[in-house]
């Protein structure tokens, strides 16, 4: 895109909103190191730092800046860093790397940043922010990883305590557990943190996480005791089904090594680890699993067994196991918790020993319940996303790939045993995928609304995106995709929260723009992208399913899916300007794109999945995986001109171009101006990735639409094309198409599922299809990003990245009065706005502090754009301010 060079900014009337008006101090926010706030237990030597300045006035900007790092907070709030100190470094970076004095191990970390403004004015320091180092080294730790004696088909969960005394006074304690499988940890009979499945899924022979608490307040004076319940979680995987976790090479009974770590007033440290002092009993939960349930005995609860006072002679001892892999790595990335609660919207008594809740939403999560009745009554808790024709809960949707043995372990429900007392319930190690929750027990037992709630959980990232507009459809496609979005966030993307529960790579990349446009999810990506290089082969071959028992390394784990490897560090780099991500993992899509080349001689292969679900109409298999490894080599030659890799650079573009000029010899029909058949998904992919020559673009574009139009104004893509389409179109000129399916209400469409009721995305257009029928999928969810794109014309620029320069394009088509996008980058709120006022457009925008817009208005031939009655151009440069234009 050209742009003029006459910058128009000092020319601007900037126009304010009353909250504005009135110009507050400028000053800096958000610290954050590792993308979290005052974490600790990091193992990296060199934390990323991240800040933001906060300044509403037209063109602000940071000149300068200086970090303060050290291990007195009174000395880092006085101006000096022991530690690091950079002395005044001029430049507008928000992003830097610590490179300080080496951090040593089970260190607090204080630490400031001090700005200088646009007008070279040292702004008011930051306030003091912090970080703590964890182990920092494998041979840190003291514990040794402990079990139960019991193996791997024994159903009980282990419940592990030990006792000991404290005779100083404490001034802080850490507690760090690593664990094969999930925890929960007590201390003094208070749970610890308020984590979900913790620590998340990896590849457990190659790689496991620990996980820091501060436990100081849990600890006291004296005796003190500390309890863990361990579940099967991945690593002991004991049902059936079609993926073979039952068995991964890595099954075993699950095992955990921690250390508490306590400093005591004088100075001294103490540390109570793992060994075999420890004492074990099976307790409660006498089956536990991921995939299908919990099951719990109330009869055999015993109380206080993780306090001081209980005694522990009749317990047994533990055993001493090694270490499930070479890597005990921290946990450094937003946790899962209940984020939401949800209170059931119907309860139904469908006789006697049957209640029917209804939630009136799908969701991710768990219930909890409150249960009344006599001794030995058998409480079934049944999740499911829909209802059959008399009203029960239907689960033929979901279960489909759970192969049991017999009827004990039912799928997607929790078996609860009474003891004659009120029992309260919630699961401790798994979670379902459901709206509906069927409740049946062996004898009648009473029930309340105020007994069941539901909890929305998933990896607890902060919102930064909001969107609105007068289409209520839009907005409920929207919620229905971030629903859907965070349903498969636990530590990893997945697919679906119920069937499977697999990181399916394809469903992560198609949706990483909606992820990253809504939620703060990097710490996430780059957990799973290292998942990825432990899954990945010698030879660069990844599974189609991250992590994996084994299964995926088959014929169709192709580059349209497992581009994960690419496109995942690329589009972070493109919202965060960081390209930690690209460096990790450059070798790995180095080696990935090698191996394609290697079976792909001539430049196309075969090597994929195609475009999955489609609604009739199919594309080339070839074209469409080809398309996919000429993306991957055009992101691998961009990193190594990013990295300073000449050699690569020159000969990933040339593979690129080689890939490229394959595909239109054998799919471009110059004369028709078509790819292949001529369908959506193929037309699209040209556009999307780049593949059509640029003479060729708005013609194949103007050939989409009309693609469209034949097909009845709807869709006829699979997830491919689901990805593509839209991008494709209001990026060519053809907005009002691309707005027209995005808010089709008839079938096929995103529209038709919510006013069939959906509040999540599904996994087929077809409602009533026979097969791939989840109510709860990501994989058609590029619409939720492209809102942000399409419509509000929000997008990073690839040569300013992390919104440091933001592209601003906005399409005010015809089927809108007002819309609305705000997207909250690294260097603050972005703001697209527009609404019709008679036959006038008002188009406001925020460009936040630090950064700047290259703006393009897309106007009709008999419009302009006028700024304080001024005319101005349609495409310039503009600063961070507030901007309200008039376009007539």
């Amino acid at each position: 895109m050209t742009f003029a060079k006459n910058r128009l900014t000092v020319l601007f009337t900037i126009i304010l909103t009353t909250k504005l008006s009135v110009l507050s101090a400028a000053s800096v926010s958000n610290l954050r190191t590792e993308y979290l706030t005052n974490p600790i237990g990091l193992d990296t030597e060199h934390p990323r730092l991240t800040w933001m300045l906060n300044d509403n006035r037209q063109g602000a900007k940071q000149t300068a800046y200086c970090i303060l790092v050290g291990t007195d907070s009174l000395s880092v709030l006085s101006g000096r860093g022991n530690f690091w100190s950079t002395a005044k470094i001029t430049t507008s970076d928000i992003l830097v790397v610590y490179h300080g004095k080496a951090l040593t191990p089970y260190t607090k970390y204080y630490w400031k940043v001090e700005l200088w403004d646009k007008d070279n004015q040292k702004l008011a320091p930051s306030a003091v922010n912090t970080f703590e180092t964890g182990m920092m080294n494998q041979h840190n730790w003291r514990g040794n990883w402990i079990s139960d004696n019991n193996g791997i088909d024994v159903r009980p969960a282990p419940y592990f305590r030990k006792k000991f005394n404290t005779d100083k006074t404490i001034q802080s304690g850490r507690a760090y557990i690593a664990v094969a499988g999930l925890y929960e940890l007590y201390i003094n009979g208070n749970k610890i943190g308020n984590h979900r499945l913790d620590p998340m899924y990896t590849r457990f022979d190659r790689r496991n996480l620990y996980v820091t608490y501060d436990v100081t307040k849990n600890l006291q004076r004296g005796e003190n005791a500390v309890g863990v319940i361990l579940g099967n979680g991945w690593y002991n995987h004991q049902p059936l089904a079609v993926w073979n976790f039952d068995r991964a090479p890595w099954r075993q009974r699950p095992a955990f090594c921690m250390d508490i770590r306590i400093t005591y007033t004088d100075g001294t440290t103490e540390v109570i680890s793992t060994n075999n002092t420890w004492k074990t009993k099976t307790g409660p939960i006498i089956s536990n699993n991921i995939y299908t349930g919990e099951h719990y005995d109330s009869r055999l609860e015993i109380p206080g067994w993780n306090t001081a006072a209980f005694e522990d002679k009749n317990w047994d001892g533990v055993i001493l196991r090694s270490a499930p892999s070479k890597q005990i790595a921290a946990q450094v990335m937003e946790p899962i918790r209940n984020v939401e609660e949800i209170a059931d919207k119907t309860l139904k008594k469908l006789n006697d020993t049957t209640y029917l809740v209804d939630l009136g939403r799908t969701i991710a999560g768990v219930t909890k319940v409150k249960l009344n009745g006599e001794s030995g009554t058998v409480i079934r808790i049944k999740h499911g996303e829909r209802l059959d024709k008399n009203g029960r809960l239907d689960m033929s949707n979901i279960d489909i790939y759970y192969r049991p043995k017999d009827d004990s372990d039912p799928f997607q429900t929790d078996i609860i045993i009474l003891n004659g007392k009120q029992v309260e319930f919630m699961p401790k190690f798994n979670y379902k995928g459901f709206q509906y929750v069927e409740i049946t027990s062996s004898k009648p037992i009473p029930l309340n609304k105020e007994d069941i709630t539901g909890y929305f959980m998933h990896s607890d990232v902060k919102p930064v995106g909001k969107l609105s507009s007068s289409n209520l459809l839009i907005d409920k496609i929207w919620w229905a995709a971030n629903n859907s979005y965070l349903s498969n966030l636990f530590g990893y993307p997945t697919d679906c929260p119920q069937r499977e529960k697999n990181g399916w790579t394809g469903d992560g990349h198609f949706a990483v723009e909606t992820g990253l446009f809504n939620f703060d999810g990097i710490t996430v990506y780059e957990k799973w992208l290292a998942d990825h290089r432990d899954e990945q082969q010698p030879n660069g071959v990844l599974p189609d399913i991250i992590p994996t028992g084994g299964w995926g390394y088959g014929t169709a784990n192709g580059t349209d899916w497992t581009s994960t490897i690419a496109i995942i560090p690329w589009n972070i780099y493109m919202f965060y300007g960081d390209n930690k991500a690209l460096a990790d993992n450059y070798n790995n899509i180095k080696a990935y794109v090698n191996y394609v080349a290697s079976i792909s001689p001539e430049g196309l292969t075969t090597f994929g999945r195609g475009d999955w679900v489609p609604v009739k109409s199919q594309s080339s298999l070839e074209y469409t995986s080809s398309v996919y490894f000429y993306t991957d080599a055009v992101i691998l030659a961009k990193a190594a001109k990013l990295f300073g890799k000449t050699n690569d650079y020159e000969y990933y573009s040339a593979l690129a171009e080689k890939i490229k000029k394959a595909i239109n010899n054998k799919y471009f029909n110059k004369q028709t101006c078509l790819y292949g058949s001529g369908v959506q998904t193929e037309l699209s992919m040209a556009l999307q990735w780049n593949i059509v020559p640029k003479e060729y673009r708005l013609r194949l574009a103007e050939n989409l639409a009309k693609r469209v139009a034949a097909d009845g104004m709807h869709l006829d893509v699979g997830v491919l094309g689901a990805k593509a389409i839209l991008n494709a179109l209001s990026d060519n000129g053809q907005a009002e198409t691309a707005y027209k399916l995005a808010a089709q209400d008839t079938y096929p469409s995103w529209g038709w599922w919510i006013v069939n009721g959906a509040t999540t995305l599904y996994e087929n257009w077809d409602i009533n299809a026979t097969r791939d029928i989840s109510q709860n999928h990501m994989m058609f969810g590029e619409v939720g990003g492209w809102f942000f794109k399409g419509l509000g014309g929000i997008k990073p620029d690839e040569n300013h990245p992390g919104f440091k320069s933001i592209v601003l394009h906005p399409n005010f088509v015809s089927g809108l009065n007002n819309f609305t996008a705000e997207h909250e980058g690294p260097y603050g709120k972005i703001i697209s706005s527009w609404k019709r006022i008679g036959a006038a457009i008002e188009y406001t925008v925020v460009v936040p502090a630090n950064s700047s817009a290259d703006l393009r208005l897309a106007l009709a031939s008999s419009q302009k754009a006028y700024l304080n009655d001024r005319p101005v151009s349609t495409e310039y440069h503009i600063d961070a301010g507030t901007y309200k234009f008039v376009i007539k």
